[in-house]
Formats: structure tokens, C-alpha cells, sequence
């Protein structure tokens, strides 16, 4: 089995790459302008809670603290001295950065603290519950583990398809002939590829790399541009890989699935990925193998597999021994 290049480790992100998103965070400092080099190492949000009111458990360091109108509002309702120990709380867990939301006014006391302890002070019109969540998307995105593999990535039906196999086996030209039909490439060459953490569990995206982009490299044609050549629809960006399928040499010595019952799977970044392999030889239309692989992969999504559905006919078939079943049960047996 091919083994994707090695994982990449979620990389730290500064408050002054947080503050250029592209990701209408609509963020502005407020203070504590020397500390924009400070680091969010984990991608999740938090808000301090009872910190504030000088528990400290639970408040975690390098974290990214948002502060809403709950917040403010019990600031605001409490005496200096406490407001002083609750921001000290705060403070001491040393948050990557804290942000003031819904365009509300930062206590002079917090504006004081996060200067002395260079902490950006960050402030936003938006709502508690958008910042976090266009927050939290960017910072997954931007942290999510990820490793680069050769091969194919074609969105086929709706289903997105990487194809793996050694140099030469004819991945690119398997490709070509899939997006003459209709389908559409993501990547030819190096797949980028991401996971996504899901409440079902991660998911694994891939994307095409800078320069190459857009390009297939056909031997004995070269370099040819998909978008130029066949337009915006025959391309996309990125998609979420639901099944790997490997192009092999045809080895007549060598097993190859006939029935389709056992399910294999391919482990990128963690995540099992249905697998099948494939085997190449002259005569054999491998575009229309794949197209057919796809589908077959959306009746399973939809609770249909069918060698299963066959065989269940087939034992119920034996077991009845009717006349019918189109074969001599004694000879079955």
C-alpha cells in the first residue's frame, strides 16, 4: 500500500496573522500591540466564566478568550477591587490574545492589564457566537494537520476520488479521459491534503498545489491547463476524498477482488478512506472502472452494497432451493 508523505504537525498562528484572515473577523487592536507575536497553539475558543470572578480552573493557557455582553455587562456590575481580581485571574492563565465582541467598550482596567502584560487587546462589531464560529473555522483550517501524497484528485459524481499508483501507470491520462466526460479535476501530480475535525469524526480534503494548479502533465502531449482547455466548470479548488483507488500493474499471479464483499480502507492523517485496487492492462477502460466506482460508492452512502444484496439472494436462493434460481443446487453444494 502507498504511504502519503510525511504529516506535517499543526503549526502555531500568531495574533497578527489572526488580525490579516480572510475570514471577515473585522478585528482591530485596541492595546497590548507588543504582543502580537504571541502564538494560539489549539484551535478552540474560550471564554473565561467564572475566571472572572477569580476561579481560575479550568481556563487554559494560550487560548484565544472572547468576551461578550455577558462578560462586559458583569464587569461592569462589580466593584473595582473584584473587577481587579477577576482580570488578574484572567490574566494569569497568559491568553494569546483577548477580544471584546458586539463593538462594546473594553474596561479601562482590562485596556491597563493587557498593556502591562503586552496581551492583544482585539475588538470586533460582531456577535459572540459569529466571531467564534468564523474564528474557530479559520483557525482549523489554518491548524488542521496535513501531508502531501502523488497522485489524482477528481471530484466524480459528486464523489471525491484519489487516484494512487507508481509514475507512468497512466493516472494522469485515467484523468483526462474523466474530465472529457463531464467530471472534474482538483488536483494532478501533488496532492495538498488537510483533515477537518468533525462531530462524526475527521474528514480529509484535498487541494492542488501553487504553480501546477490547474495543470495535467500528459506524456507525450506535456503540460496542458484543464481550466484554459475545457473551462471554470471542468476544475474545483478542493474536495473532501471519500475513496482511494489504486492503479496497479496486472500481475496474473496476484489476488484481485472479484466479489466486492470485504470493505478495504486507506489511512490518511487517521482517517480510514474506502480503498480498492485496480489493476491495469491493455484493453482495459480504466475511466469508465473509476465512473463506475463512484457510483457504486453512492449507493453504499445510501445504504446499498450490492455483492452484499447478491449474496443474501444467492444464500436465500440455496436455502429454498428453488427451481428458479438459475443453477443445479447439487451442484452448488
Amino acid at each position: 500500500m502507498p504511504s502519503p508523505s510525511p504529516v506535517k504537525p499543526a503549526a502555531p498562528v500568531t495574533i497578527e496573522q489572526l488580525l490579516g484572515a480572510e475570514a471577515r473577523l473585522e478585528l482591530e487592536v485596541v492595546a497590548g500591540r507588543g504582543g502580537l507575536s504571541r502564538a494560539i497553539t489549539v484551535p478552540r475558543i474560550q471564554k473565561p466564566g467564572l475566571a472572572l470572578t477569580g476561579w481560575p480552573e479550568q481556563l487554559h493557557d494560550e487560548r484565544l478568550l472572547v468576551l461578550g455582553g455577558t462578560e462586559i455587562e458583569y464587569l461592569a456590575g462589580i466593584s473595582v477591587e473584584q473587577r481587579r481580581v477577576g482580570l488578574a485571574t484572567m490574566m494569569a492563565s497568559q491568553p494569546a490574545a483577548i477580544v471584546v465582541c458586539r463593538g462594546l467598550t473594553a474596561p479601562p482596567e482590562l485596556i491597563e492589564a493587557c498593556e502591562a502584560a503586552a496581551v492583544p487587546l482585539l475588538a470586533s462589531p460582531l456577535v459572540t457566537a459569529e466571531l467564534i464560529s468564523r474564528v474557530t473555522g479559520w483557525l482549523q483550517e489554518r491548524m488542521a494537520l496535513q501531508t502531501s501524497i502523488h497522485g489524482v484528485l477528481l471530484d466524480v459524481l459528486g464523489i471525491g476520488i484519489l487516484l494512487l499508483g507508481k509514475s507512468g501507470i497512466g493516472k494522469s491520462e485515467t484523468a483526462l479521459d474523466l474530465v472529457v466526460r463531464g467530471h472534474r479535476l482538483v488536483a494532478d501530480d501533488i496532492v495538498h491534503i488537510r483533515a477537518k475535525a468533525q462531530a462524526s469524526g475527521a474528514i480529509v480534503y484535498g487541494s492542488g498545489s501553487g504553480i501546477i494548479r490547474h495543470h495535467m502533465e500528459i506524456r507525450g502531449l506535456g503540460i496542458i491547463n484543464v481550466k484554459d482547455l475545457f473551462g471554470v466548470a471542468a476544475i474545483r479548488e478542493t474536495k473532501k476524498i471519500e475513496l482511494v483507488i489504486e492503479l496497479v500493474d496486472w500481475d496474473a499471479d496476484d489476488e484481485y477482488e472479484r466479489l466486492g464483499l470485504d470493505d478495504h480502507t486507506y489511512e490518511i492523517l487517521g482517517t480510514p478512506i474506502p480503498w480498492l485496487r485496480v489493476p491495469v492492462r491493455p484493453g482495459r477502460n480504466i475511466a469508465t472502472v473509476v465512473e463506475v466506482a463512484a457510483r457504486n460508492q453512492l449507493l453504499k452512502l445510501m445504504g446499498h452494497h450490492s455483492a452484499r444484496e447478491f449474496q443474501d439472494k444467492l444464500n436465500r436462493a440455496i436455502a429454498e432451493a428453488r427451481p428458479d434460481a438459475g443453477f443445479d443446487v447439487d451442484v452448488v453444494e
